[in-house]
């Protein structure tokens, strides 16, 4: 019998695959998996969490009250830490799910959602363009998707788009900042949407465009083509508006970084002259003031020299040249931040970034456009690296915008370390694999296997915290600690003979199955009970303070500052640090004089009887976790 090796293999989806809605279904379907397990599940179900979190979500909440969309306030005083689109944001949510914890939380985690949406397109063009014709040859599924219609058919069911997104999603700085209501995942959401727009307009130009692409459309000349088809300038235009919508979340830093980066990568490409008259920069500038400026007129217009000195001068300028609010680190603080941010594959960033050879500069200037990718995500990460490395405040979110361009980096490797094997057989014992690369694995391994004895030993180094006092003890009962320590040591197993075997795919999925099991069935437990102790006990009393709170009547905290309690309770809350400070605010003749004659103060038992307050003085109105609830007569 003969065969013929031309007839097609019918599938139980034949008919579905070559529908033009089958390929967007799977990617819709995928990409939606992915956020949901690492952005969306259970967002809204646990409190907020002190100290920063609660002041987004009630200033944000203020701007829903006072009609005031300008000036950002927290309890009654001006907020000038960060500018609008986060409050914005945030107070849109409210009015579509409600003041509660989904609704400070959606912004973050939406801006993962895009952000991972960008980096599977931008490597789904990347496939297309590198590898179009290899990936035709094994499947022939046609070509539907983008602008200037590349093989999406063929290249959904590539692994590398796949590998860019999940490695994007699931990793400890993503997973942290996507799920908590601050600025910090909005601003590397819209600048790495910023930098991934650029390079998708840089590498979408028609006359950069790989002959694979053009050749499907065999009815037009070249020449018809550049005239149809342009999607560089709507890329181009989201890389201005992107960029102003980062400068309107965090300040000049969201447009000083993406082009510090980008003039960096076009200085070494020598492209730098030809790249700016493409973008067309003073349309795009328009564009991008038109966005900024009038905010920033307003609030400068309507708060003066208090706004310039607190948002420019101490938050911009001092944090870059100064320590505020503590916040030191040693020079080499970031190197850990990375390593354990980017766990477990930040064992594979050295290797990656070195495999490029990226100093041989006439090698990546006779290179396609979209082939410069990795070259571009090597001055990404060293450009935020660095600048941040330099900065004298320091702190683990300001390298999160990094992340992104790690992802890029480790899934290209990966890619090309799988294929490479695939094409090579004979890369099945230990020793045939590049040193470099081996020595990488050895890395992972032992990183892997020291989370799994940190996992076990941390239980008897967990020290007492008063805010939480049983919570040592419930963890350790718990079992999730050993949970987490068998979880890791499976994976240092399976990694171990993976590599053994010689499959080198096996190590990549264990890798990244290890720490979803470990986010799924340790982290996530472990913050549900954290919860429990540190934040549940103050928004039980936040509801027994909406409940007996008479009306005009104050409400204190004694010897330290939750602002958790302002949004909870949606009323202003007078902090006092010390008791002293407490007593003096107290005997004032602006509170004496006020009316009812009594007030609430919320605090440690301890802070409350250095106060001086006779038990006919005052009354328990509730008590929960270390924190009493009462109501005392000011005189």
């Amino acid at each position: 019998m003969k065969l013929s090796s031309d007839r097609e293999i019918q599938t139980l989806f034949s008919d579905q695959i070559k529908t033009r809605w089958f390929p967007w279904l799977i990617v819709i379907l995928g990409l939606g998996l992915i956020s949901w397990l690492a952005f969306f599940q259970n967002l809204g179900n646990m409190g907020l969490l002190d100290e920063t979190e609660p002041l987004f979500a009630e200033a944000s909440r203020q701007m829903l009250v006072t009609g005031d969309w300008i000036t950002p306030y927290f309890n009654e005083e001006t907020r000038f830490d960060k500018p609008p689109l986060i409050y914005w944001l945030m107070a849109i949510f409210y009015q579509i799910v409600g003041v509660n914890e989904w609704g400070v939380r959606l912004p973050s985690a939406f801006s993962a959602f895009i952000l991972i949406s960008l980096g599977f397109y931008t490597l789904s063009y990347y496939v297309q363009q590198t590898q179009g014709s290899a990936v035709k040859d094994q499947a022939k599924l046609g070509c539907i998707f983008s602008v200037y219609k590349p093989c999406f058919r063929t290249v959904i069911l590539h692994p590398l788009p796949w590998m860019g997104a999940v490695l994007m999603a699931f990793n400890p700085e993503i997973l942290a900042w996507a799920r908590i209501g601050v600025s910090d995942m909005l601003l590397t959401g819209c600048m790495g949407s910023t930098l991934l727009a650029f390079f998708l307009g840089y590498a979408t130009r028609p006359d950069a465009i790989s002959q694979s692409g053009f050749k499907e459309y065999p009815d037009l000349t070249f020449k018809q083509f550049n005239q149809r088809l342009n999607p560089s300038d709507v890329w181009y235009l989201a890389f201005y508006i992107l960029a102003a919508l980062a400068v309107l979340t965090k300040g000049p830093v969201g447009i000083v970084l993406p082009l510090l980066i980008i003039g960096l990568f076009l200085i070494y490409v020598g492209k730098v002259r030809k790249v700016l008259q493409e973008m067309h920069p003073w349309r795009g500038g328009l564009i991008f003031l038109g966005i900024t400026l009038p905010w920033y007129i307003l609030v400068t217009l309507i708060n003066g020299q208090s706004y310039i000195n607190s948002f420019f001068g101490y938050h911009n300028f001092e944090r870059f040249t100064s320590v505020v609010n503590h916040h030191a680190a040693p020079w080499y603080f970031y190197f850990i931040v990375v390593l354990v941010g980017f766990a477990p594959f930040s064992v594979y960033l050295p290797v990656a970034i070195s495999s490029t050879k990226f100093w041989k500069r006439h090698y990546w200037q006779r290179q396609t456009r979209i082939e410069q990718l990795q070259l571009f995500s090597i001055v990404w990460f060293a450009v935020i690296f660095l600048f941040f490395t330099l900065a004298v405040t320091k702190l683990p979110s300001y390298v999160l915008p990094l992340i992104p361009a790690s992802a890029l980096l480790v899934s290209l490797f990966w890619d090309g370390r799988i294929r490479t094997t695939k094409a090579k057989p004979e890369f099945k014992a230990l020793q045939d694999y590049p040193q470099a690369f081996s020595f990488s694995i050895f890395l992972n391994i032992l990183l892997i296997f020291m989370a799994s004895v940190g996992s076990y030993f941390s239980k008897n180094l967990i020290g007492y915290d008063a805010d939480m006092p049983d919570f040592r003890a419930d963890l350790q009962a718990s079992g999730l600690l050993n949970r987490s320590a068998l979880i890791w040591i499976i994976t240092a197993i399976g990694i171990i003979l993976s590599w053994w075997k010689g499959r080198i795919s096996g190590i990549f999925l264990l890798n990244l199955f290890g720490f979803i099991a470990f986010f799924v069935w340790a982290a996530t437990p472990t913050y549900n009970l954290l919860d429990h102790h540190r934040q549940e006990p103050l928004r039980h009393l936040a509801q027994t303070v909406v409940q007996q709170r008479q009306i005009g009547e104050e409400l204190m905290m004694v010897g330290f500052k939750k602002p958790s309690l302002v949004f909870y309770t949606q009323n202003p809350v007078q902090y006092s640090s010390e008791p002293t400070d407490a007593i003096n605010y107290i005997n004032s003749p602006e509170v004496q004089n006020s009316s009812p004659k009594t007030l609430l103060i919320l605090g440690h038992p301890r802070e409350l009887t250095n106060i001086g307050l006779k038990p006919n003085q005052y009354k328990i109105l509730d008590q929960a976790g270390s924190y009493q609830l009462i109501r005392a007569n000011k005189t």
